[in-house]
């Protein structure tokens, strides 16, 4: 009788099921009728063993909870306006199959829950602490809240740091930004239009209104990656441009956000199935944030499924269907048929070849070849003219100033540099200095007056803009002279400093013309060095297929250059400090500094000293007629001890002119209050200008924030440095900074109309294009010898990234050796699911193999931290995904700029490579000679193209190919014509483009360039070991093959599994 009331029915297994599962999706109609929701639902009914049944909203939200429907399995989860508690009371009463078990539910509601939840199953989260108040506003005595910090519970957490609501539904989270990167706030949000995050440049205090979770802010290198879960056993991984960069929403022409599916590490793939395990959600999305090589997790949402993936959603159907027949009819099989019955009629895809980009050479390489890597070293964009000013000080309250700082020790020198500090300085100073001048001072006053007018400058360059900006001013106060003094309680004597040191450093700031230089070649680069490729997956800046790393050395100016470029590359949008924050790396010990080769730098400018000031300035030049640059002090004028008299000329005339403007200047501002406190600086004013201040060169001031008062500052102290009256003496090593003035002021303050500026820029040129070059090396040998001291690391780096391209490339390349011909697409699907783990063997194998130096590159934090993140072949619709792009880009300065290009040119100069030819050809060793300049966005390019028709052991499988740009270009200054009036309004020089430093057609291997740099380069073993991450050897293949893991799927944890089977 009961066989006769139930009909038999066939599933697509091939078995009999008595009656089909019930399915109940017991959800909100706006997921249910969402497009993901709805492909899976479809591929599930197509099954045949399923019936679907929708609750709907008048059911949920109207009907009692006895009257829903009654189903085998259960799809439940939480979204706006959906009764959990009902919900919950429901699956205790009928006990279906729950694929997210509904109680663990609530956790996801409170952050604090989730990282408590995620600790205890030891998924690693952020370092974090929580800040709970009853009530808004609420005073806590373990919150403490600094300039640059806040404290909780005695742990510190520096900005940047990550501000979070404790509601897991309030998703406005605060990033707070330190003044050393320009400060400020952005808040990220759910997405409203095309952005995703807002930056305030004047917020600058944290929320006290609620409760909050701080927490280390981790640089991801601008990429988000949603993972999905299907079970714990399925996981899906996309990667996205982060909110945290600009907040602009990347989209596809057909309005959907862009993303990329990305390949988990063994270490991330068990990460996934115990957030599913840990909170009982089988279909689960979570926040994995990469960073320095470990993966965290810091954020759980619960039901979550893939948008507009087919692929994901066969996968996902197939593992809810193996989920649904193991819980209720265990008998059956659950094996996948050989064509999913949703694609009985679609034709099979061919399987696609490798698509060769080409190289875009002009020669015999771009038919074959592929490109590899692009390394860019590059000078930071235009500046101001740095200052420094140093001043001894006995003033009481300048030295109880460097006690308040230094912790009281009479002996130890402070450093003033946040706004906190810098404001008291400036407090001050401003009793200090007097409110006008007397005009009465004698010859005998010299030198009072000498210390009045230093403070003056100080006062007036700490007031400089009306804000603070850490970057661009320092201050050092070092005592020089103690006395012994009573201590205060009477017992015995202390020490007590009476004379200090003052040394204040400013200028350097990037100005709005460098921004604008910076992010015009980072919009060059993504067009011209890539050939082949469009701007779309540049645009996602993921390490996935461009596998982009930018660095920069610790100075302000520089560092903003990068971001400005990355923002040009990449295409955002917004402002400088949140592209800083998360895609600029600091690296001071490889892009800063000079220590290294200190003591032959100052031997280069004594001997250049010694031939500028020669009377007998006749050098010694046989054998060097057609190779100029080989001599000694080459490039400088014949005539520069006749060129310096005249420069002392011309500059004492602007200085004269440029000191009537700032006595106008300094009667207007005795007559204004002296003592205001000065507001925190606006970051927007002082990093992110992009325009000319129109409405300050209208009033006839200097451009930028530099007043009159300090203008003349700077003329008059080149004045007095450049030339000594009473020892008759030059100092030729102020000609780099009187030729960095005079370019500053013809370029930004022309409408001052300054007399003799244009002749006085003509002769400190032709003097700074000999000096220049020769202080890094009085002739080639010597510049060889400088320039691998100070670029040693960078060298190395170079190499290490070289190499680390081609293990790479070679490791992609040998497992398609292996299957070139007969493929059938069904083989070709195959490799596609097997392909990684062929990969990591062979890398494995490579490197046990390899030899010391080789071994040596595991050290490098850009080997195992990023090579492991790729796209997944099986989601990505992009061509060849398994094959990176690997680009590095080094910002520094002019030291560093010249001493590559001096060793790249002058490498086969040494003794251990005697009898090779330059890595420069002899036509652009000529060029370079004439060059003398490397201005401001100077660059040098080396890219590594892979040519894919030759053996692997083939010496040209690899070539070089390397360019230079000398930066800006001069001519509109030296040139008063049409293009120089445009410029005077924009008051920015275009850039150069690349010149080749080898000849069209020639072939430099990897190999030859290895062995020319690499003894002047750091070795790989001295670079120190990253920390990396332990990866977990089971549970997941490293191919993510979908259908040898759906056999062994298990669900081991629902509390009403066993109950109600048929």
């Amino acid at each position: 009788m009961r066989d006769r009331e139930m009909a038999k029915e066939e599933g697509v297994g091939g078995l009999l099921l008595r009656s089909k599962i019930k399915i109940g999706v017991c959800v909100m109609e706006k997921k249910v009728f969402s497009a993901p929701m709805e492909q899976i639902l479809e591929r599930l009914q197509a099954f045949g063993e399923f019936e679907i049944i929708i609750f709907g909203d008048k059911v949920i939200l109207e009907e009692a909870m006895e009257n829903w429907p009654i189903c085998d399995c259960l799809i439940a989860f939480y979204s706006t306006g959906y009764p959990l508690k009902k919900a919950d009371a429901y699956a205790a009463l009928r006990k279906p199959f729950l694929v997210n078990e509904l109680e663990q539910q609530y956790l996801l509601h409170d952050r604090r829950k989730v990282y408590e939840r995620l600790e205890m199953y030891g998924i690693p989260v952020p370092n974090y602490a929580l800040v709970n108040r009853e009530v808004p506003y609420q005073e806590l005595h373990y919150f403490t809240e600094q300039e640059d910090f806040v404290e909780v519970h005695g742990k510190r957490f520096w900005k940047p740091f990550v501000e979070k609501p404790i509601d897991g539904d309030d998703h406005s989270i605060m990033i707070y930004y330190p003044n050393s990167a320009g400060g400020g706030m952005k808040e990220l949000f759910r997405k409203v239009g095309n952005r995703s995050s807002e930056f305030h440049p004047e917020v600058r205090r944290v929320r006290r209104e609620g409760s909050y979770i701080y927490e280390e802010f981790l640089p991801t290198g601008g990429t988000d990656v949603k993972v999905y879960t299907v079970g714990p056993e399925y996981a899906h991984a996309e990667a996205r441009k982060s909110p945290v960069v600009d907040g602009v929403v990347m989209r596809n022409p057909d309005g959907k956000e862009v993303r990329y599916p990305v390949l988990l590490t063994p270490a991330e793939k068990q990460m996934a199935r115990d957030v599913c395990i840990a909170f009982r959600q089988a279909v689960c999305g979570f926040d994995l944030l990469r960073c320095e090589g470990r993966s965290y997790v810091c954020d759980v949402n619960g039901w979550s499924f893939v948008k507009n993936s087919h692929k994901y959603y066969d996968d996902a159907a197939c593992v809810l269907r193996k989920m649904f027949l193991d819980a209720k009819a265990p008998h059956l099989s659950s094996t996948i048929p050989p064509t999913l019955p949703w694609k009985v009629n679609e034709p099979v895809p061919p399987s696609e070849g490798l698509t060769k980009q080409g190289s875009g050479i002009i020669g015999t390489f771009g038919q074959s070849e592929e490109l590899r890597c692009v390394i860019a070293v590059v000078r930071h964009g235009d500046r101001t003219p740095k200052q420094k000013v140093k001043l001894k000080v006995s003033e009481e309250k300048l030295l109880n100033l460097m006690l308040k700082y230094n912790g009281g020790r009479p002996r130890s020198e402070t450093k003033l540099k946040s706004a906190v500090q810098l404001q008291d300085l400036l407090d001050a100073t401003r009793m200090l200095v007097p409110r006008a001048r007397s005009g009465r001072e004698s010859d005998s006053d010299a030198e009072d007056l000498e210390h009045a007018e230093k403070l003056r400058q100080v006062k007036a360059v700490l007031e400089e803009g009306g804000h603070f900006s850490g970057i661009y001013r320092k201050v050092q106060l070092k005592p020089l002279k103690w006395i012994k003094v009573p201590k205060d309680n009477g017992d015995g004597e202390e020490e007590r400093p009476v004379e200090a040191l003052m040394v204040l450093k400013y200028g350097g700031v990037l100005t709005h013309a460098g921004r604008k230089q910076a992010e015009e070649l980072g919009r060059y680069f993504r067009n011209n060095m890539y050939p082949g490729e469009g701007t779309g997956l540049l645009r996602l800046h993921s390490t996935y297929r461009h596998d982009l790393k930018i660095y920069s050395s610790d100075e302000g100016r520089v560092q903003m250059s990068a971001a400005a470029f990355a923002k040009g590359l990449l295409d955002l949008e917004g402002q400088l400090t949140p592209i800083l924050v998360s895609l600029v790396s600091k690296d001071s010990s490889m892009l800063d500094g000079l220590d290294n080769a200190s003591i032959e730098m100052d031997e280069a400018k004594a001997r250049l000293h010694e031939i500028v000031t020669s009377e007998a300035r006749a050098v010694n030049q046989n054998g060097y007629s057609e190779c100029p640059w080989m001599i000694d002090g080459a490039g400088l004028p014949p005539n520069a001890l006749e060129l310096l008299p005249r420069m002392v000329k011309l500059i004492k005339k602007i200085t004269a002119q440029v000191k009537l403007l700032a006595q106008d200047e300094d009667e207007k501002l005795a007559m204004t209050n002296s003592f205001s406190v000065l507001p925190p600086y606006d970051q927007a004013k002082a990093l992110g200008k992009t325009n000319i201040d129109v409405a300050r060169i209208a009033a006839g001031l200097p451009c930028g924030s530099e007043g009159f008062l300090l203008m003349f500052a700077r003329w008059k102290k080149l004045e007095k440095d450049l030339y000594n009256e009473r020892k008759d003496r030059f100092d030729i090593t102020q000609i780099p900074d009187v030729y960095d003035s005079c370019k500053y002021d013809l370029l930004h303050n022309a409408h001052l109309n300054l007399e003799g500026l244009d002749e006085l820029f003509k002769v400190a040129q032709m003097l700074a294009d000999g000096v220049i070059p020769n202080e890094y090396g009085i002739n080639p040998k010597h510049k060889l010898k400088i320039g691998s001291k100070i670029a040693r690391r960078l060298l190395g780096k170079i190499l290490i990234d070289l190499r680390n391209t081609r293990e790479e490339a070679i490791s992609v390349a040998e497992p398609k050796n292996d299957h070139v011909q007969g493929l059938t697409s069904c083989k070709a699907r195959q490799e596609d699911n097997d392909f990684l783990t062929k990969i990591q063997n062979k890398t494995d194998d490579a490197r046990r193999s390899s030899s010391t130096s080789e071994k040596s590159l595991d050290q490098d934090d850009d080997d195992d931290k990023e090579t492991k993140y790729r796209l997944d072949p099986k989601y990505a619709n992009v061509k060849t995904p398994e094959r990176h792009v690997r680009t590095r880009l080094y910002f520094t300065s002019e030291s560093h700029i010249h001493s590559l290009m001096n060793v790249l040119r002058y490498c086969n100069l040494d003794e251990s490579l005697q009898g090779e030819e330059s890595l420069v050809c002899r036509s652009a060793l000529d060029r370079l000679f004439k060059t003398r300049e490397l201005d401001y966005m100077s660059y040098i390019v080396l890219r590594m193209f892979e040519n894919i028709e030759v053996p692997l052991e083939d010496p040209k499988k690899f070539r070089i190919e390397m360019t230079f740009s000398r930066g800006a270009d001069l001519s509109p200054l030296e040139y008063n014509d049409g293009e120089a009036a445009s410029l005077h309004q924009e008051h920015t020089l275009p850039i150069m483009g690349p010149e080749r430093l080898q000849e069209v057609g020639s072939y430099l291997t990897l190999d030859r360039l290895e062995k020319m740099i690499r003894p002047f380069a750091m070795p790989a073993e001295d670079f120190p070991p990253p920390t990396t991450p332990q990866g977990f050897p089971g549970y997941f293949s490293k191919s993510g093959s979908v259908l040898e893991r759906l056999a062994s799927l298990w669900w081991p944890f629902h509390k009403h599994s066993n109950a109600n089977t048929k």
